[in-house]
């Protein structure tokens, strides 16, 4: 799903980038609360996970793979704001470090997966779970419901990105100068990898967390739903440290990662132009757009995660999480800053709270 360099005009990168601006200092400003509290930790590691995620490529029928993101069960456990800032920054360091989606589409794959994906999947979460418990099992199927949604939304979103450049940008002569392939061929392209396999990987992955912590770490899930009532039986229930649980799967995670070295090729020829099977869409060369700007960022640490090799792949998901986690710090701690002078009464996420209401309960 990531979009690399040279297959959206560069026009079409502008108009994302002027989109995506407004957005990113609003998610700054609607996860304030989470800044300020002891919760930074967990939008780091949902970021790093994230980032991994995204490398756990899955081999799908048609030769290609496809990813989960992570987008939705972040959305679901801290808020859509701030999985949009996680996803942004993972996707961040994904192009700059590694090649994987480019420098002039990120606002592109930023809005795609770190706007769309949580968003439409917290939507749909919320809307399938009104009126019940954080403990219901109704919340495990609407997580997975939503994650699947989202996730195929934001798929569809960057097909329809893909098909309009060719009609959009092209040459007197109607040869595409960027992106070659119309509606009718990116859109059932994009969609199959992620209805049929993709989207039922972020479901689950989305369900099975939500159903762990439903056991486990009831105040978690509560963090994003602080008004939702819990059952008296899993009140009482004692916590599982939720960073060394998040660090142990991130792990898991990170050592797996190259399963996605077994499908060769790529859908939409990511992996490099030449890859395009220009016969098919009756090209005779690669698009002069494609060409020229498919290499604008070449400061890449290990291009493509290394020269497919397990142990490069291994690696670069372990120097991802640690600098996707750091950047993550980074960027709280500056929000938190520029932030910090302004009333508490000017926090959207955090309603006043009464001493009678904070005072304990006997």
């Amino acid at each position: 799903m990531h979009i690399p360099d040279g297959y959206l005009s560069p026009q079409t990168s502008a108009v994302f980038g002027v989109a995506m601006l407004p957005l990113w200092w609003q998610a700054a400003r609607r996860v304030k609360k989470v800044v300020k509290s002891r919760y930074v930790p967990l939008v780091a590691l949902g970021a790093a996970f994230s980032f991994v995620v995204m490398m756990f490529n899955i081999p799908i029928p048609d030769g290609t793979t496809a990813h989960a993101v992570g987008g939705g069960l972040i959305a679901i456990l801290l808020g859509p704001w701030a999985a949009c800032i996680a996803v942004s920054i993972a996707l961040l360091i994904q192009a700059l470090f590694f090649g994987d989606g480019g420098i002039l589409a990120f606002p592109a794959n930023a809005f795609n997966m770190a706007v769309v994906l949580p968003f439409v999947a917290y939507g749909v979460y919320r809307l399938l779970t009104r009126n019940t418990a954080l403990t219901s099992g109704r919340r495990v199927w609407a997580g997975a419901v939503g994650a699947y949604v989202g996730l195929n939304m934001s798929a569809l979103a960057t097909a329809i990105e893909f098909g309009i450049q060719p009609d959009l940008f092209h040459k007197a002569d109607g040869t595409p100068l960027y992106a070659p392939f119309h509606l009718s061929q990116a859109i059932p392209a994009m969609m199959f990898a992620h209805l049929i396999i993709a989207g039922f990987v972020e479901g689950v992955l989305t369900a099975g967390v939500v159903a762990y912590l439903q056991r486990a770490n009831v105040p978690l899930l509560r963090i994003n739903a602080p008004e939702v009532p819990l059952t008296e039986a899993e009140v009482r229930r004692k916590p599982v440290n939720p960073l060394r649980a998040a660090l142990v799967a991130l792990g898991i995670t990170a050592v797996i990662s190259p399963l996605g070295l077994l499908a060769p090729g790529g859908a939409f020829g990511e992996d490099t132009p030449e890859d395009l099977d220009l016969a098919k869409y009756h090209l005779s060369a690669v698009p002069e757009g494609l060409a020229k700007y498919t290499d604008f960022w070449g400061n890449t640490l290990l291009p493509g995660y290394g020269d497919g090799s397990w142990w490069q792949y291994i690696l670069s998901a372990l120097i991802g999480v640690v600098v996707v986690a750091a950047v993550v710090f980074g960027t709280t701690w500056l929000i938190g800053k520029v932030r910090g002078g302004e009333r508490e009464a000017e926090d959207l996420d955090s309603p006043p709270v009464s001493a009678a209401a904070a005072a304990p309960q006997s």
